[in-house]
């Protein structure tokens, strides 16, 4: 039956491996200028390169070590619609200790604030979370102290 078929049951299959990066891999450094981007859109770009999804040599559950600085953080352009109805809320660990801050007020409170809880909530919920938000650096203003690991802007 085999033979009939054309298919020899003598034969090897042959096996693809999977490619997993060794040794130490050179990581990139990006600067984002956030003036005038929207916030979910900016969000995606971020966190696509913190997994390392433009690179080469992507492999999925290996943190490849880019980092990203994003600048003017509170210049971000934010929906209307969402500016009246996004809600942050966090509990302080006590009985009706629930806090909510409505994001015009976390925009002027702490910007940083609304974009690490938009990359966060892109990233894969995982162990690698954490490690991968640890080379996020995000600032408010226009200056930011990686200058000497000369970021490369991105281009969109």
């Amino acid at each position: 039956m085999w033979l009939e078929c054309g298919i020899d049951k003598t034969e090897k299959v042959k096996v693809e491996k999977t490619y997993v990066p060794k040794g130490q891999t050179t990581s990139e450094w990006y600067l984002i200028d956030a003036a005038g981007e929207p916030l979910g859109r900016l969000a995606t770009q971020i966190a696509a390169l913190l997994v390392g999804k433009h690179r080469p040599d992507y492999t999925p559950g290996v943190v490849l070590g880019d980092h990203v600085v994003v600048i003017n953080a509170a210049q971000v352009s934010i929906n209307p619609t969402r500016q009246n109805e996004k809600v942050y809320y966090h509990h302080s660990g006590y009985p009706g200790g629930m806090k909510a801050v409505k994001i015009t007020r976390q925009m002027v409170i702490k910007p940083e604030a609304v974009i690490y809880s938009a990359v966060r909530g892109m990233l894969p919920k995982n162990k690698l979370t954490d490690r991968y938000m640890s080379n996020l650096k995000v600032y408010a203003g226009p200056e930011h102290p990686h200058a000497a690991q000369n970021p490369k802007p991105l281009m969109e």
